[in-house]
Order: C-alpha cells, then sequence, then structure tokens
C-alpha cells in the first residue's frame, strides 16, 4: 500500500497518528507538495478522483481518500489495538464523539487556520469573516469537549480513540495562529498535555 502524504496539513496528521498508535509501519509513505500543487496534477486527479490529501493506493490498484475511511481501512487490515470500538456501545460513542470532534471544533478551527496564516492565501481565497465565524464556532465547540473531559480521562470513554485523533489534531493546528486554549477550559488542558505526552506526537507532527 501506498500513502500520498503531506506534512503541511491536518487530515493526513490523523492517518500518521493513527498509524503510529497502532504501530502500522508497512505503508509505503509518498510525500505530495500541496504548495507545488503535486495533488493537482492529471494522473493523481485520474487516480483519486478529487485534489484531497491524505490518499492511500491498494495493492490491487482501489484508491481512498478521506482520513477516516483510510483509518476505518487499516483497522480492518490491522485489528489489534482497537481505535474504533470493539463492542455496538462502544462504537456508537466513539462514532458520536467522532463526529463531535470533527464537526464542532476540528473543522471550524481549521477553517479559522487557513483563512488567517498568511503562508496559507496560496491555498485559500482568504477572507476574515469567514475565519473569525468559525473560531468562534470552534471555541464554542471546545466547551462541548470539555465538559466530557470534566468526568472522562478521553473523549469516547478510558482509552484514546480515533474521536481524540481527529479532534486533538483539529485544535492543535492552530498552533500556525497562536490561538489561546481559555483558561477555564481545564479538562480540555488537561486532554491536550495527555495527547502531548503520547508517543505518536513525536512521529505524527
Amino acid at each position: 500500500m501506498k500513502l500520498y502524504d503531506t506534512p503541511l496539513a491536518p487530515n493526513p496528521r490523523r492517518v500518521r497518528w493513527f498509524m503510529a498508535e497502532k504501530g502500522i509501519e508497512d505503508v509505503e509513505i509518498i510525500p505530495v507538495s500541496l504548495m507545488e500543487g503535486e495533488h493537482k496534477t492529471p494522473d493523481f486527479l485520474k487516480r483519486f478522483g478529487l485534489a484531497n490529501l491524505p490518499a492511500l493506493e491498494l495493492d490491487d490498484g482501489t484508491c481512498v481518500t478521506e482520513s477516516l475511511a483510510i483509518c476505518r481501512y487499516l483497522e480492518s487490515r490491522y485489528p489489534q489495538g482497537n481505535l474504533f470500538g470493539a463492542t455496538p456501545e462502544e462504537t456508537a460513542l466513539i462514532e458520536m464523539w467522532t463526529r463531535r470532534g470533527e464537526l464542532l471544533v476540528a473543522w471550524p478551527l481549521m477553517l479559522a487556520v487557513r483563512h488567517t496564516h498568511p503562508a496559507l492565501a496560496r491555498l485559500e481565497t482568504q477572507d476574515p469573516a469567514v475565519a473569525e465565524a468559525n473560531r468562534a464556532a470552534g471555541l464554542r465547540g471546545l466547551k462541548v469537549l470539555d465538559r466530557q473531559l470534566q468526568d472522562h480521562e478521553w473523549l469516547a470513554g478510558d482509552r484514546l480513540t480515533i474521536a481524540d485523533i481527529v479532534a486533538f489534531i483539529g485544535i492543535d493546528f492552530t498552533r500556525m495562529i497562536k490561538l489561546e486554549i481559555p483558561e477555564e477550559l481545564s479538562g480540555v488542558t488537561r486532554w491536550m498535555a495527555a495527547m502531548r505526552a503520547r508517543p505518536a506526537a513525536t512521529v505524527a507532527v
């Protein structure tokens, strides 16, 4: 298998982190330059359909994009160290918190960065109003996560799952614009420190 990857974007980092947590080391990493537009070449678009990263090419030539779809596939191929749920009940809770983490926090905060950071103007038609609206929405979403993390070590319960990876990487992306987590969100602050202390954090940078 080949994983088409870039160090600049948060979605590919989700897959790298996921692989690091599960100890997956036999996937070939193919670096792709966003700034040079290598994800927009005719060959890439023909194979993957969209100029999206990450992208996974399977041994039979099947091509998959979307970070969560790639992680789900890898979970099925490498079931040890389950991160998507071991029972129907746990799977439902993990899915719920993955969706909340992505829609309420990660996605708006990533948009805030994309519409703010000067270097990303090469990739985005930036709009300060879009940046501010999404920044505010992401900070509201953090309050939802904080309520959960006041009483739980991890978002979906007592162990790290894909929900934590998705939410953390979206939040951590805001270091590019030096966004500060409000002090009163002590649950989020404690959880962020725990995520940064994991071995995967030094691999999936």
